[in-house]
């Protein structure tokens, strides 16, 4: 157990002058600052089409949102790519993809909006680009905050790393070393291992309280050990002892399975709707062109 899941140290550089908030959820001032900047001009533009022209998609003021935001939107794509070829050092860093990818997939929502005049459109193929553009970008900035915060959440409350992938194997190795434990000992901590133990040996086991905060030490099983502790001779204590260090181990995995698998688990409510929003915005591409 000890070779596969190690202890935790997590180090965070912080930038001088910065607040906490900031170096937590803004990688880049400078990325977050042009985005503002980008933000405010689209703004100020469109108030500018109210003023002075027509706001509807066919105009030209919406057909220049319509294809700003659809250079975005495939541009946001080139993060997949990136990832994907991570060692083709020519195409640079991954780090810049993912600026644009947060950054751009934003600011293409924004302009899909003033594309459609900040109204519901009505057309049955432009109601479900703008409905799964919607979703796509509320997932990606959901995302971002699973991504800020479970990292949070299992560096404060957990004492040990884990793979995700091994957690099925660890808990197999954590189950007979707790069998085994309990094999040699008396009758009494047998019972309390066949009751209390046992069962969260058994598999991984989803927690979704973890999502509010990992609790530290065992709670409620921290005072039973204790009680039948006080109760066994020495030999059985260290037994005890064992049963606890593994079943808190337990506890870590669990937390680390609740979590990460959420994080694994968001790829599939982003990336494939992703995918079908660009296949539907080529057909609107398409469509407007040849109608």
């Amino acid at each position: 157990m000890k070779t596969a899941v190690q202890k935790t140290a997590i180090y965070q550089k912080k930038r001088p002058g910065a607040s906490r908030w900031a170096n937590k959820w803004i990688q880049s001032p400078q990325w977050f600052m042009g985005f503002g900047i980008a933000v405010a001009v689209c703004l100020v533009v469109f108030v500018l089409n109210v003023v002075f022209g027509r706001v509807h998609p066919g105009s030209t003021w919406g057909l220049g949102y319509g294809i700003a935001a659809a250079v975005l939107f495939v541009g946001v794509f080139l993060y997949g790519v990136k990832r994907r070829t991570m060692k083709v050092r020519a195409l640079g860093r991954a780090w810049y993809y993912l600026q644009f990818h947060v950054y751009g997939g934003t600011l293409f929502l924004l302009l899909m909006l003033m594309h459609v005049g900040f109204q519901v459109p009505h057309g049955v193929l432009t109601w479900w680009l703008w409905a799964l553009s919607l979703w796509v970008v509320g997932s990606g900035l959901f995302g971002i905050v699973l991504q800020k915060w479970i990292p949070t959440l299992l560096a404060g409350g957990v004492r040990t790393e884990v793979n995700y992938d091994r957690i099925p194997e660890l808990v197999a190795d954590l189950q007979k070393r707790g069998d085994a434990v309990a094999e040699s000992a008396d009758f009494a901590v047998q019972d309390f291992y066949r009751k209390q133990i046992a069962p969260a040996l058994a598999a991984p086991q989803f927690r979704p309280i973890y999502f509010l905060g990992i609790p530290s030490g065992m709670g409620g099983k921290a005072k039973l050990f204790a009680s039948l502790r006080e109760m066994q001779p020495a030999e059985e204590r260290i037994k005890l002892d064992e049963l606890e260090e593994l079943y808190a181990a337990k506890m870590d995995i669990d937390a680390h399975f609740t979590l990460q698998r959420a994080l694994r688990g968001w790829l599939y409510l982003h990336v494939p709707v992703s995918v079908v929003a660009l296949a539907l915005l080529g057909f609107h591409i398409f469509a407007v062109l040849y109608y």
